[in-house]
């Protein structure tokens, strides 16, 4: 390889594995992925990507995109990586209520500028995954049931292609490319920039209330009960919670089991206290932070944490919750359980998520699918097989209610063989998605993901 020549070409950092820096120019927000590939360019602007795109192309090396590394799934040994921390803009239109972010902004930073203007974005709950790779996965937030996914409102997408080329695709420029980067995330090239709408809200009736473990299965109970006649303002959802006892876990949560209802409300604030009186009946909370809150605060509601960890994900669709599988999940994950997980969450979907946009994409499984269960274990590789294992046999126990298919960014390493990530989209979809990349990625460069193979 003539890493010298890449060197030359661009502006940002070139890493190779024997450098000092390219530990942390790798480094992972999730722990139990420890990225090896072969060359590293951090890249500055479009025209790195560019360059490191062609390198890889011309040495037969496939290409890794690393962000915050949150859903990183799929090993990169071998891979020229361009990691787009340095990526840094972003441009908000006011007046036309758009935004223009690269590939390196958290969604922490956005949230920052556009609360100062009164605006906000379909962010997800975790304010340090990067908002372009969040967004062409699908982008599932709290705003989800009102206005659909964060890649519906998506208008443009600046990409560099296998070719090396930097395309500017829209509706009217590429739009069969523009249908499947929405939805399609890595597959299709590089996002180096991406332009959406935004919403005039800068505040929201929401946040958390944090329920005893004892309270669980009254919580999970009355909450499928509740989604049934929540208006589309509402999206909330139930996570079982069991932290450690470490500091940066507020002292009456620490190492115990605990219910957290999320909820966001788009809509008069003593509407809300209306809809959520029903929970706060149920008994005395532990922590109380439902009210109304800016939209600065919109991390709160989930409260994710921000600092680095080792994680073991998956995920599952449903299209029901009777009482049947909430006793599933209770008798898995709730009280008196031998659970290893840290979080077993119920994600209420429907409204806008359940229709189509008003400019089609890429993102699946929309028509039938009502709630999202999102499984998480914490530890290290000796953990690995004993903690999938029980994910599994808890969305085994959900099987009944299962769609069968998968939510692409709720997808992570266990997902990542051909014939499960295929289930991240529909199978309508996923015949075109292979002509689309057989005509712009028919090497099958872009391969370090949920990977959609070439057509032929």
């Amino acid at each position: 390889m003539d890493v010298a020549g890449l060197r030359a070409v661009v502006t940002g950092p070139v890493f190779v594995p024997a450098d000092e820096g390219y530990a942390a120019e790798t480094a992972t927000y999730n722990l139990t992925v420890v990225p090896a590939p072969s060359v590293v360019v951090g890249a500055v602007d479009a025209a790195d990507v560019r360059a490191a795109v062609r390198f890889a192309v011309a040495g037969g090396l496939p290409v890794a995109v690393l962000g915050a590394g949150h859903g990183s799934a799929v090993s990169s040994a071998g891979a020229v990586m361009i990691t787009t921390r340095r990526l840094g803009g972003i441009s908000i239109d006011v007046h036309a209520r758009t935004a223009r972010v690269e590939a390196g902004v958290r969604w922490a930073e956005l949230i920052e500028q556009l609360a100062k203007v009164g605006l906000a974005a379909l962010n997800g709950s975790s304010p340090t995954v990067t908002v372009v790779s969040y967004t062409i996965g699908g982008g599932l937030g709290p705003f989800g049931r009102k206005h659909g996914y964060a890649a519906d409102h998506v208008t443009a997408l600046d990409v560099v292609t296998a070719d090396g080329e930097l395309r500017r695709v829209d509706a009217e420029r590429d739009p069969e490319l523009f249908w499947a980067l929405r939805g399609g995330k890595g597959n299709f090239g590089v996002v180096v920039a991406i332009e959406f709408g935004l919403f005039p809200i800068p505040s929201f009736y929401g946040g958390g209330i944090f329920f005893p473990g004892e309270l669980a299965g009254e919580v999970l109970h009355l909450f499928r009960r509740w989604v049934k006649d929540v208006p589309e303002e509402m999206s909330a959802s139930v996570g079982l919670l069991h932290l450690p006892p470490a500091p940066f876990v507020p002292e009456p949560l620490r190492d115990r089991l605990v219910a957290h209802l999320r909820i966001t409300y788009l809509g008069d604030a003593a509407q809300g206290e209306r809809l959520v009186a029903p929970f706060r009946a149920l008994g005395a909370p532990i922590i109380d932070a439902v009210t109304e809150l800016p939209y600065a605060a919109i991390a709160s509601v989930h409260s994710d944490p921000v600092d680095p960890l080792p994680l073991f994900e998956r995920g599952a669709l449903l299209h029901d919750l009777p009482a049947e599988a909430v006793d599933a999940v209770l008798e898995l994950a709730g009280p008196g359980a031998p659970s290893p997980l840290v979080l077993a969450e119920i994600r209420h979907l429907g409204g806008a998520l359940s229709r189509p946009p008003a400019v089609p994409n890429a993102v699946g499984n929309r028509d039938e699918t009502l709630f999202n269960v999102f499984l998480v274990a914490a530890g290290g590789p000796p953990d690995a097989e004993a903690m999938l294992a029980y994910e599994q046999r808890l969305i085994d126990a959900l099987a009944p209610w299962s769609t069968g298919r998968r939510y692409l960014n709720f997808m992570f390493a266990a997902d990542s063989a051909p014939q499960t990530a295929v289930l991240a989209w529909s199978p309508e979809a996923y015949p075109r998605l292979r002509e689309i990349k057989r005509r712009y990625d028919p090497a099958n460069v872009f391969r370090i993901n949920h990977n959609i193979p070439p057509a032929g």
